[in-house]
């Protein structure tokens, strides 16, 4: 689960963000982390679209290479 620490981070930085959700890099999603709780953030889309997921998912720089996520 991603930190109050990392998304504090994304949040003040303003930088893009990909939630990898599953193994196809197709469901990714793109954003700005706008807001949080102990169990929902919320990501803007470059649409402007707004988005609630959970925060169980893999949160991680855009501007990095993806990382699958681990299988359980």
């Amino acid at each position: 689960m991603v930190t109050e620490e990392q998304l504090d981070g994304f949040r003040q930085s303003g930088q893009t963000v990909r939630v990898i959700r599953d193994e196809m890099e197709v469901n990714d999603v793109l954003g700005i982390v706008v807001a949080w709780d102990e169990s929902i953030v919320v990501i803007r889309k470059p649409s402007r679209r707004v988005l609630k997921l959970s925060r169980t998912y893999s949160y991680m720089p855009a501007s990095e290479d993806r990382i699958p996520p681990s299988i359980d």
